[in-house]
């Protein structure tokens, strides 16, 4: 069993929004900041930044997109308290730990699968007292390679000494997680928090609203009985 971390367990976006609002001062720049976190985000994982690098050089970018050009020190100062107000607002999703408390009965191997970049989301896990219910715990900034690209799928399922066609991947973005589980070979389940889209699914893609939903079809799954 593979889970997504951010927005999948943990309440992430609500959070990051709230730190964002309290560096900028208004709540209007977060289709911004997305993009820039995300062009800096794919320069880490080519090996180009090293995470402390990339939070300073990215909020510098932010800044100076909204016409503000910060030096790095100041940059330095905003990225650290944005940090802190991000971490206190770290909160678990309420389906969260009755679904892991029944994995953890059933006895799967379960592996959290990560996009984050850094120590930090170990130290998140570890904080919401989510690491032991795992057995494995990759996060793409150390093995240099990000979700939907199969190597950190495999290197999940080499983790936990199981085939790819035996686990199961769940997570909150169709094409990186349940589309991207799925082309590695896996079962691919989209955890839709925000409730039914139109048209259909995806050949080979499972979606639930909430992880109260899991049991149930991991179930069906192993029955042969269709959901």
């Amino acid at each position: 069993m593979c889970l997504d971390v951010d927005d999948t367990l943990v309440d992430y976006t609500t959070s990051s929004r709230a730190a964002l609002t309290d560096m900028v001062g208004h709540a209007g720049a977060w289709e911004l900041w997305q993009r820039i976190t995300d062009e800096h985000c794919a320069r880490l994982l080519a090996g180009e930044l090293d995470y402390a690098s990339m939070r300073n050089i990215r909020t510098r970018a932010f800044f100076a997109e909204l016409g503000e050009f910060l030096d790095q020190g100041e940059a330095t100062k905003r990225e650290v308290r944005r940090q802190a107000v991000l971490a206190e607002g770290w909160t678990l999703f309420a389906d969260v730990l009755p679904c892991l408390d029944w994995l953890r009965a059933t006895g799967l191997p379960i592996a959290a699968v990560s996009n984050a970049s850094g120590h930090h989301q170990r130290v998140k896990i570890a904080s919401l007292g989510l690491a032991e219910y795992f057995d494995h715990v990759l996060i793409a900034g150390e093995v240099g390679a990000a979700k939907p690209d199969p190597v950190i799928f495999h290197t999940a399922c080499l983790g936990l000494g199981v085939a790819p066609t035996e686990t199961v991947h769940v997570g909150d973005r169709l094409h990186a997680d349940a589309i991207g589980a799925r082309d590695a070979g896996m079962r691919g389940v989209w955890l839709n928090r925000h409730g039914p889209q139109d048209g259909s699914l995806p050949d080979g893609i499972k979606a639930i609203s909430s992880l109260a939903e899991l049991p149930e079809l991991l179930i069906c799954e192993l029955s042969g009985v269709s959901v």
